[in-house]
């Protein structure tokens, strides 16, 4: 099953310096339809107005994966961790026993970015941060792996799940297939830039993709077309 998650049908906010828009149920937006999905807890597709950010918060025993599509993140936390993602760039706070961090956008235009959460496996480990860059042609015409807590996974940012989130990157005209590990498995993809069909289900920019009970994925971009795609255990 591929359920179309239309760009309209999401969750919104605006703060002024925020804009927001939620895959699943998240703070003010609460939709008993759209919980988790295996594993996966959130996605939030932000764009943070310069010069803003987010305060410092305290997270524990979630891995939160963010994805820059535009502009840079400056991130700094207790540990005394700092560091700029910016585009091509992928972050992933392991919070674990808890860990305090701050986001801000320090650049001179706004950030776009997706924020994902995932579910851990274990509780309470030590906390933990890392980024890592990603050469855009590496995904171009197939899956990579940004962050993964599974085997085989050794080059993507480590996550404390059995879990992966991938990258791709089609030119109109083009296809891919991708091979769920094994097991009870859940995806959920987004397309960041164009249109293209999961499983003859047409997925336009910005829409999600709720995927469960198929083995493998076959994707035919309609335009060029780039997608990420979560895939946890069920």
């Amino acid at each position: 099953m591929v359920e179309r998650r239309p760009l309209a049908s999401l969750g919104h906010a605006r703060r002024g310096w925020l804009d927001v828009k939620h895959h699943f149920s998240f703070a003010a937006y609460q939709d008993p339809e759209r919980m988790n999905w295996g594993a996966l807890r959130a996605w939030n597709d932000e764009t943070i107005a310069p010069g803003s950010g987010f305060a410092p918060l305290l997270h524990a025993n979630v891995e939160i994966i963010t994805c820059v599509r535009e502009g840079a993140l400056t991130h700094e936390d207790d540990l005394g961790n700092r560091g700029r993602t910016g585009v091509g760039e992928v972050q992933v706070m392991s919070a674990g026993s808890g860990l305090t961090h701050a986001e801000f956008n320090m650049e001179g235009g706004p950030a776009q970015v997706f924020e994902i959460w995932i579910e851990p496996d274990r509780r309470g480990a030590p906390p933990s941060w890392g980024r890592k860059s990603f050469a855009r042609e590496a995904c171009k015409g197939r899956f990579i792996t940004l962050a993964s807590g599974m085997d085989g996974d050794e080059d993507a940012l480590p996550i404390r799940s059995d879990a992966r989130v991938l990258a791709l990157a089609l030119k109109a005209g083009e296809a891919a297939t991708y091979r769920f590990a094994r097991g009870a498995r859940r995806g959920y993809l987004v397309a960041s830039k164009g249109r293209l069909k999961v499983n003859g289900v047409e997925i336009g920019l910005g829409d999600g993709a709720a995927i469960r009970d198929e083995t493998e994925l076959r994707l035919m971009a309609l335009d060029d077309a780039e997608v990420l795609l979560a895939d946890t255990h069920a």
